[in-house]
């Protein structure tokens, strides 16, 4: 008996918690958001920031062109860096490492995990080639070594070893190691290296601010009933029912 009453306040409070938030109409929340002022300079340079940080060479120049916004980087260094994670992307991973060697050996000199992480690609891309002993040969004398010194390279080593175990390598529980979501994985972590190598950020500022968005409206949203928006590809505000 004494559960129930408990759980029936927690109701109460809950209820009570809902009719005390702030109401805020369409037309007051529309007051606040065009009070907000933003600079058309600053949007711009957030378009241009994206652009060039995930490498989209031509829109930057047209976006340059057309806003007059000047990205933060020589728009000739993006198109090797491309290069690059394209042929990470494309399974040619010894393709890139030469690549990545060629714009500054020591990204990989000074960062053994993304050199790991490469390796291993590459042994993803033997085992997805069916070339099975060649790739045993390569685990065992460029991962392995690595792998004693450095237990979680050992566990990623074992994880993708243990592809060879399967046949019908779509029924092993790790499996997603051959899906393109995994290429695209490293071909990322390479172009933020770059990028760090360069000294840029590694990642654009605009995804950050969109998750800032949604984080701040579900704050908001214990506290008060305002149009919002739910859907960021449109930017549209949709009205709460009280």
């Amino acid at each position: 008996m004494s559960q129930l009453w408990i759980v029936y306040r927690q109701l109460a409070e809950i209820e009570e918690m809902a009719r005390s938030k702030k109401v805020i109409t369409r037309e007051e929340w529309e007051k606040k958001l065009n009070d907000a002022k933003v600079r058309k300079e600053d949007m711009n340079k957030l378009v241009m920031n994206f652009l060039v940080t995930e490498g989209y060479v031509e829109a930057a120049e047209k976006f340059q062109k057309e806003s007059g916004a000047e990205p933060d980087m020589d728009l000739g260094t993006i198109a090797d860096r491309m290069a690059v994670k394209k042929a990470v992307q494309c399974g040619n991973v010894e393709d890139a490492i030469e690549k990545v060697n060629d714009l500054n050996p020591e990204i990989l000199d000074t960062n053994p995990q993304l050199f790991f992480h490469l390796q291993q690609q590459r042994l993803i891309e033997l085992i997805r080639n069916g070339k099975v002993e060649e790739a045993l040969e390569f685990a065992q004398e460029e991962l392995a070594p690595r792998g004693e010194e450095n237990q979680c390279f050992l566990e990623e080593l074992e994880r993708t070893v243990s592809l060879l175990a399967f046949e019908d390598v779509s029924n092993s529980p790790v499996s997603e190691l051959l899906d393109m979501s995994q290429r695209l994985k490293t071909a990322c972590e390479v172009n933020a290296a770059i990028l760090t190598s360069q000294g840029h950020e590694k990642d654009p500022k605009l995804p950050s601010l969109l998750k800032m968005l949604i984080w701040a409206q579900g704050q908001l949203d214990e506290r008060a009933v305002y149009p919002r928006i739910t859907d960021l590809s449109t930017a549209k505000l949709e009205d709460h029912a009280v």
